[in-house]
């Protein structure tokens, strides 16, 4: 079975694109699997690890592509692309791993050459952890990974096909859709622990002595990088606002209930929060989504060779 791309540039080799570039090489899914990386240092551990067969600067590392991915922080995504896109293999493909799809699915597709096509892609793993030295072959394994639904549709399926064979499941979502949800299932909790551990300045002085799990488990995503994270927030600052005024919202009601000694009110609201969160719940996660069955589409096999995992 031939591999479904002839040449995957994966430019940037942080956590998520040397996981990627990793993982894609050593499942066959291209010819040359070649690195970009801006630093002499990464590019030379990732082909020691054997995570590329080249290594190159972004702007080298793009050409001839008929696949790129695009995995430095959003906000220098465009200007990445930019450079590369007159590269790009005639025909070719584009995609990325960012986190905040509005923007970049409004400024991308424009900076490509005629007859190259555009499509988001966002897989919902990774750690706290950044860099190189921290990628693996098995991150995007059962991850949920959200691809544009209203992109071409032949792009999307190959690039579908390139997440289930990395074992991802695949759910299409078109930007707007995607940066709503991702508002309320990513965001606003990496924002919560942010909140909460910054308020951590004014416990007592010898409070961390007795922390336990649940302090561990609270404050884990808290430890995220902090310019990737303000990049994200403030990219996806329109569709927070919501979560953020009904999160407040809750807050203030459960404050004025312990102020007021109010049990009752408060096993209510507990009471309420375990079933949101529970499967099928009014609006927690529910089950695994179907990877060929999704609300804004389906997400059928690829042609060309696809290495399939469902």
């Amino acid at each position: 079975m031939s591999a479904p791309f002839e040449r995957l540039a994966v430019l940037g080799l942080g956590l998520l694109g040397g996981s990627l570039a990793l993982a894609a090489r050593r499942r066959g899914l291209a010819r040359a699997v070649v690195g970009g990386a801006r630093r002499a240092d990464t590019r030379a551990a990732a082909l020691a690890a054997g995570a590329v067969d080249e290594a190159a600067d972004l702007d080298a590392a793009a050409r001839g592509a008929d696949l790129v991915v695009l995995a430095t922080p959003v906000f220098a995504m465009p200007e990445v692309l930019r450079r590369a896109a007159p590269g790009l293999a005639p025909g070719a493909i584009a995609t990325d791993v960012g986190s905040v799809k509005g923007t970049l699915a409004e400024v991308l597709p424009g900076l490509l050459p005629t007859g190259a096509r555009y499509v988001g892609s966002h897989p919902m793993a990774g750690s706290h952890h950044s860099g190189f030295e921290h990628a693996r072959e098995d991150l995007f394994e059962n991850a949920v990974c959200i691809v544009d639904a209203s992109a071409d549709p032949d792009a999307r399926e190959r690039v579908c096909a390139l997440w289930r064979a990395l074992g991802a499941r695949v759910v299409l979502r078109d930007p707007a859709r995607h940066d709503a949800e991702v508002a309320w299932m990513s965001h606003l909790p990496h924002l919560l622990a942010f909140a909460f551990a910054g308020a951590l300045r004014a416990a007592p002085a010898q409070a961390a002595e007795v922390a336990g799990p649940g302090f561990r488990d609270f404050t884990r995503i808290a430890h995220g990088e902090p310019e990737l994270w303000a990049d994200i927030l403030t990219a996806n600052r329109k569709a927070l606002a919501a979560p953020l005024e009904a999160v407040g919202a809750a807050l203030r009601e459960m404050t004025r209930a312990v102020e007021a000694n109010d049990a009752e009110a408060l096993e209510r609201w507990i009471g309420a929060a375990r079933s949101a969160l529970a499967p099928g719940g009014a609006r927690g996660p529910g089950p695994a989504h179907d990877t060929r069955r999704t609300p804004d589409g389906a997400c059928g096999r690829a042609g060309r060779g696809e290495t399939s995992r469902t």
